[in-house]
C-alpha cells in the first residue's frame, strides 16, 4: 500500500492514521478501555480513545527511525463492550472505595457483593487479554498496548511468559504497585507488579522514577532480589550532584536482562505532561529524559519484546492525549528497531 509520509494522516480509526489491516501487520495497539479500581482521579477509561484522537496530528517522522512508520502497523479496536462493562463496574467499585473512606471495614456485608462483582470482573478482564494477545503472539506479532488503568497489562504479561523462556521489565512509574490488593481490590491497580511477580519466567523487575509508595512495598523491593528500585529522589539526588542522565541511564540499563518489557505509566513523567492522570505525584522524569533511556535500551542491544501505556486520562484540551500519543509512538518504534539489534 502506498503511503505518503508528508500527507495529512487518515481519520481510520487506526493509531496514527497508519492503514494496515491486522492480517499483514507487524504491530498490533491492543487498547483497553478499563479503569475500574482507580482509587483517586479517574478517566483512563477513556485514554485510548483521547490517544487515538491526538494521534491523527503527529507525523510520521522519527528523528531516531526517519523511515519505520513502514513498518506495517494496525490497530485492534476499542472495545464497546470492554468500556461498558467498566462503567457498569466503576460505578460498583466506587461504592467501596466511599464506604472505605467513610471508615467502613472491608469485610462489611453492605460491601461484600459489590467487592466480589468488581474481582470477577477483573479476572474474566485479564483472561480476556490473554486470549486475545496469545493470538497476537502465535502469529509473530509485536503488541502494544494502551490502558486503562494499570492494572489491564497483566493478561499479556502471562502470554509472553509463554512464548520467552525468561524476560525482565522496565516500569517507569511514579509507584512500585507491589500492593498485595488494595482497597479490596485484588487486581487493583496498585497491586499490577505484586502478581507479575508471579510469573516464574520473569527474572527481573527495574523501576524507574517511583516516588510515593508504602512501607511494605519498601519491604518487598529490599528483599526480592529481582527488584532493583531506581526511586526518583536518588536519580535527582545523583543529577544534583553531578551525575549526568547518562550515566545514570546506563547504570539503570546495565541491570535489564537481554529481553525487556517495558511498562510505562504516564504518572512516570513530571506531572506537567500528565495533569489528568489519576495520581499525579510531583517529580518524575521529563519527556525527554524517557525518551533517552528507552533510546539506550535498545542501543545495549536488548530486545524489546512487548510494551504498554497506561494511566492517561483526557482532561479539558488535548494535552494529555498529545503527550500519550508521542510517547506511544516511540514506545513502539523503540519496539520495532529492537527486534534488529
Amino acid at each position: 500500500m502506498y503511503l505518503d509520509p508528508n500527507d495529512i494522516s487518515p481519520f481510520n480509526g487506526n493509531f496514527f492514521g497508519l492503514p494496515s489491516n491486522i492480517e499483514e501487520a507487524n504491530l498490533v495497539y491492543f487498547p483497553i478501555p478499563w479503569d475500574v479500581t482507580t482509587s483517586y482521579g479517574e478517566g483512563t477509561a477513556k485514554g485510548p480513545q483521547a490517544i487515538l484522537e491526538a494521534s491523527y496530528q503527529l507525523e510520521w517522522h522519527d528523528f531516531d527511525f526517519p523511515d519505520i512508520w513502514r513498518i506495517p502497523r494496525a490497530t485492534f479496536p476499542i472495545s464497546e463492550e470492554i468500556y461498558q462493562k467498566n462503567q457498569e463496574m466503576r460505578s460498583q467499585a466506587k461504592k467501596v472505595i466511599q464506604h472505605l473512606e467513610n471508615g467502613g471495614k472491608i469485610d462489611a456485608s453492605i460491601i461484600t457483593q459489590k467487592l466480589k462483582a468488581v474481582n470477577q470482573a477483573s479476572i474474566e478482564l485479564n483472561n480476556w487479554v490473554y486470549q486475545h494477545t496469545k493470538i497476537f503472539l502465535e502469529q509473530n506479532k509485536l503488541i502494544a498496548l494502551i490502558g486503562g488503568d494499570h492494572s489491564v497489562p497483566l493478561g499479556y504479561m502471562q502470554a509472553l511468559a509463554e512464548k520467552y523462556p525468561s524476560y525482565g521489565i522496565l516500569q517507569i512509574d511514579a509507584h512500585a504497585d507491589l500492593r498485595n490488593g488494595y482497597e479490596g481490590f485484588i487486581h487493583s491497580h496498585a497491586s499490577i507488579m505484586y502478581h507479575v511477580l508471579q510469573i516464574l519466567n520473569i527474572n527481573r523487575l527495574v523501576q524507574v522514577g517511583i516516588r510515593d509508595v508504602c512501607q511494605a512495598e519498601i519491604a518487598r523491593i529490599q528483599q526480592d532480589e529481582r527488584i532493583i528500585a531506581f526511586d526518583d529522589w536518588q536519580l535527582k539526588d545523583n543529577a544534583f550532584s553531578g551525575m549526568t542522565w547518562a550515566a545514570q541511564c546506563q547504570e539503570i540499563v546495565t541491570q535489564l536482562p537481554d529481553r525487556v518489557y517495558i511498562s510505562f505509566d504516564i504518572d512516570g513523567l513530571s506531572p506537567e505532561f500528565c495533569p489528568h492522570t489519576g495520581t499525579p505525584i510531583p517529580g518524575g522524569l521529563q519527556f525527554n529524559e524517557a525518551i533517552y533511556l528507552l533510546r539506550e535500551v535498545v542501543k545495549a542491544g536488548k530486545t524489546i519484546i512487548g510494551c504498554d501505556l497506561c494511566e492517561v486520562a483526557p482532561g479539558n484540551d488535548e494535552w494529555d492525549g498529545n503527550v500519550g500519543a508521542r510517547l506511544l509512538y516511540k514506545l513502539s518504534n523503540f519496539m520495532l528497531a529492537s527486534q534488529a539489534t
